[in-house]
């Protein structure tokens, strides 16, 4: 089976989000603004607020968000499959199903951890071959940013840093990896993962990160909330 995606230009993806903001829309079943419909509010909103592109979890909202907004969208489908720990779109069929509801970019988890779809230089160039997209590899590693690249990634972000046990466990997001990789990759360096200030992206971008994804900093209500309540209550009496 082949879902053959419009395709877009690297290079036109790049002028579009360079020094600029990608924003992730999601929410899971368990979270209040869960819901389709919610989630093209959030993505409207994002690009009123001046995001450059999106990211988006599962076929049905990354679909629901391309017919209302006329932004680049980068796509997975998370899903727990038994005895792996890769859950960003594990399988050919996740790739698939994401092409097919209209997202430009794949994202994937491009660790080394044991994966469904086997080989990722493999996994990497049969996601081109059937949809014509292009792919995000979602690494914790310098190493693993490098392998990415090596095997034809599209574009390396630093999605997973922290999330996996052998990669740096840090508050806020690696500012390190990016600027390795900066200087190392030839493709496009996206810096992803636990940014929660304005600063934090322009530290990014200062050290060469060609855009920045914001999520939970701007469309989880909840950990906005949290981290608020969390220095209250560490607050010296």
């Amino acid at each position: 089976m082949k879902v053959k995606q419009k395709p877009i230009n690297l290079d036109k993806f790049v002028d579009q989000v360079k020094n600029q903001l990608i924003v992730s829309c999601q929410a899971l079943p368990d979270e209040p603004l869960f819901g389709s419909e919610i989630m093209v509010r959030m993505a409207r909103a994002a690009q009123q607020g001046g995001a450059r592109a999106l990211r988006a979890n599962t076929p049905v909202d990354i679909k629901a968000i391309k017919q209302e907004i006329n932004l680049p969208l980068i796509g997975i489908y998370k899903e727990n499959i038994e005895g792996y720990n890769v859950y960003i779109t594990p399988t050919i069929d996740h790739a698939l199903a994401v092409a097919a509801a209209g997202a430009e970019i794949i994202a994937i988890d491009a660790t080394n951890q044991p994966r469904p779809s086997g080989d990722l230089g493999d996994f990497i160039k049969e996601i081109h071959e059937k949809t014509g997209c292009l792919v995000m590899a979602d690494i914790s590693t310098y190493e693993e940013g490098m392998e990415a690249e090596k095997l034809g990634a599209d574009l390396v972000s630093t999605t997973l840093s922290g999330y996996t046990p052998y990669s740096q466990q840090l508050d806020g997001p690696d500012l390190e990896l990016i600027a390795k990789l900066s200087k190392s990759c030839t493709v496009p360096v996206i810096g992803e993962g636990k940014y929660h200030t304005p600063d934090q992206v322009i530290q990014a971008l200062d050290r060469g990160a060609t855009s920045v994804v914001v999520g939970g900093a701007i469309s989880r209500p909840q950990q906005i909330t949290g981290r608020f309540v969390e220095a209250i209550n560490s607050r010296k009496s």
